[in-house]
Parts: C-alpha cells; sequence; structure tokens
C-alpha cells in the first residue's frame, strides 16, 4: 500500500515518527511532504525522515494571507500527488491533506485533538474520509464541523501517550544546551500567535517570561514557534531565560525539567504524560482534552505569573503509555470506506 503522510507543525513530527515505522515494518510504502514551519523541517532532518516540501510557509496571522497561502499549497499538494496513486492520505490537522485526496479519489484520515479551530477542521472534516480524535470531545462538537458520528474513530486517552510509548529520555539535550544543573529548569513554550483562534494575544506570557528570566535559580529554556519570535525573546536579554538557536529534543527536555508552562497545547499534554508539573497560559477556550485534564488536577490554569510554584519537581511517575498500533488501526480506518 502507499501511505501518503503530510506534516504541517512541529508536533506532528512526533505523532507520525512511530506510526511511519509501524507502516514501513507492515511492508507500506510511505511518502511524506510538509510544510516550513516552526520547526518542523528541522525536526524531520533530525528523525531521519525524508520528505518533500511542499508549498509555501504558514500564511501568517491575517485570514487573507492565510487563504492565499492554503490556495498555493493545494495546488503544490495536488501537482505532487496526482501522477503517485496514493492508497491512503494521513494527516494530523493538516486540513489541506484531505482536500486535495478528496479531489484525487484518494481515502483519508484527519485527525485532531483540539476541537475549536474552527474553519480550519471545518475543511478537514468534511473532505475526509475518516476523523479520529479523543474520546474526550463531544460528539455534539464534532457535528458542528461536518464529522458525524458514522465517519468518527476515537481513540482512548492523548494521542501523546501513543507516540511516548517505549520513550527514553535523553540527558545530552541538558549539556546541548550548556544547563546548570543545580538551577530549577523550566521549558517555556510560546503561544501560537499566528492562529486564527489566538489572535488576542496573551499578556500573562509576559509576565510569566518576566519572572522567570530574573530569577537566579532557575533556568528558563523558551522554545520559540517562529524566527520573529526568537527574535523578540533575544532581544528581552533576560539573564536567565535560554532560547535554542534551533529545534531541540523537546520530549527529552521536558522529561527532565522541574516544570513546564505553555500556551499551546501539545506540549502541555506531553509534561502530563511524562509526570512533569504543568501550567497553561493559553487564552483561547480550553478544548475537551485539556479541560478534562484540568478538572482531574493533571493541568494547572495559570491566571497570574505570582501564583507560579517554582520549585523542585521530585520524583516523576512512572510514564504510562498506550502502544502506537492502536492510534494507526484507527487512522487506517479511512480504508474501509
Amino acid at each position: 500500500m502507499r501511505v501518503w503522510i503530510d506534516l504541517t507543525n512541529s508536533p506532528h513530527v512526533v505523532y507520525f515518527r512511530p506510526l511511519v515505522r509501524l507502516l514501513r515494518e507492515r511492508g507500506h510504502d510511505v511518502t511524506l511532504t510538509a510544510r516550513d514551519f516552526a520547526q518542523t523541517l528541522e525536526l524531520l532532518e533530525d528523525a531521519g525522515l525524508e520528505h518533500t516540501v511542499a508549498g509555501p510557509p504558514h500564511g501568517g496571522a491575517s485570514r487573507a494571507a492565510k487563504a492565499a497561502a492554503m490556495a498555493k499549497r493545494l495546488r503544490a499538494l495536488r501537482g505532487f500527488a496526482r501522477t503517485r496513486r496514493f492508497d491512503l492520505a494521513l494527516s494530523h490537522a493538516s486540513h489541506e491533506l484531505p482536500l486535495v485526496a478528496r479531489s484525487l479519489g484518494v481515502p483519508s484520515s484527519y485527525a485532531f485533538d483540539y476541537e475549536f479551530a474552527l474553519a480550519q477542521h471545518g475543511l478537514g472534516c468534511r473532505a475526509a474520509t475518516r476523523v479520529v480524535v479523543p474520546d474526550a470531545i463531544p460528539q455534539e462538537r464534532l457535528d458542528r464541523l461536518g464529522a458525524p458520528a458514522r465517519k468518527v474513530r476515537r481513540y482512548a486517552g492523548l494521542k501523546e501517550e501513543y507516540y511516548l510509548h517505549g520513550f527514553v529520555p535523553d540527558p545530552q539535550v541538558l549539556d546541548d544546551l550548556e544547563l546548570d544543573r543545580s538551577r530549577i529548569l523550566a521549558v517555556v513554550r510560546t503561544p501560537p500567535e499566528v492562529s486564527l483562534y489566538h489572535r488576542h494575544g496573551n499578556p500573562l506570557f509576559t509576565d510569566v517570561l518576566d519572572r522567570l528570566g530574573s530569577d537566579p535559580d532557575v533556568q528558563a529554556v523558551v522554545l520559540p514557534r517562529t524566527p520573529d519570535q526568537r527574535d523578540v525573546l533575544e532581544a528581552a536579554r533576560l539573564p536567565s531565560l535560554v532560547v535554542p538557536g534551533r529545534a531541540v529534543d523537546a520530549l527529552s527536555l521536558v522529561a527532565q525539567a522541574d516544570l513546564v508552562v505553555s500556551a499551546g497545547g501539545t506540549m502541555n499534554r506531553e509534561a502530563v504524560a511524562l509526570g512533569t508539573p504543568v501550567y497553561t497560559t493559553f487564552s483561547g477556550r480550553l478544548g475537551a482534552v485539556d479541560a478534562l485534564l484540568v478538572r482531574e488536577g493533571r493541568l494547572r490554569t495559570l491566571t497570574s505569573a505570582d501564583v507560579l510554584r517554582v520549585e523542585r519537581k521530585g520524583q516523576a511517575a512512572p510514564v504510562a503509555t498506550r502502544p502506537p498500533d492502536l492510534l494507526l488501526d484507527c487512522l487506517l480506518s479511512a480504508l474501509e470506506g
């Protein structure tokens, strides 16, 4: 079977890495396309995953720019796939892929775990053969996106628990960043400022940076999403901030951190799965998955930088993971029609 996977953001690399391995172990031919956004290309290179860059980079924050970039990317993906005779197309929140796959008559699975990116998921859900989501998302929210129950396949728990199966943190990442192991290690992920659902900004995040970046007992590794964010962070010259110049092994970093503060979603859930205390500063509407984690006390909502607990985390509980085969089976269900 010829399988096409499209990756448009850095979390998609760790999501699909074990699934690509499983597909190839089963004898399938897997082809990857990618968008030049965040650290996606660097992470693909670090993972040794051959790929083709298709279409322009991210369109930016405005709707008009997003629409123009999407049109160009749709043309590029269709041109790439037209003669390759793929049997199945897979993506996680790459809504362009199911649109192109449908135009070419290729079954597709469209996965996501944040249901309030309405414009994006409305396109992906309607075009896809199968919609794959965590079981925490209520069906009525999927109905609104054009994903009736007959089209949906669900998996238990967090997607992060599947790709962390068998994960062993690499301590080398601490040495690569020249971190002082005697200081408290915080990992900070910047807001998704270019996302439509996050247009209103996040002043709390700035307060968090000021607090952590001025604390001599802390080293805060800040992982920016874009070059512009990196430039702003470096210009701040806060003494306790460490801003890597390229993509790093963020999973190993989070596993060894004392705390995580993230304005996004995936890194929050990675920290939950790895047993690292984590605060969210996300100022949009919490999706069902993160809302459940908050209710369970596994994810903390930060309302003020003053209440941030900066301390050693102690011994983390063993990571509870799930076999990635179960997630792959959900995605492959698109072949059932």
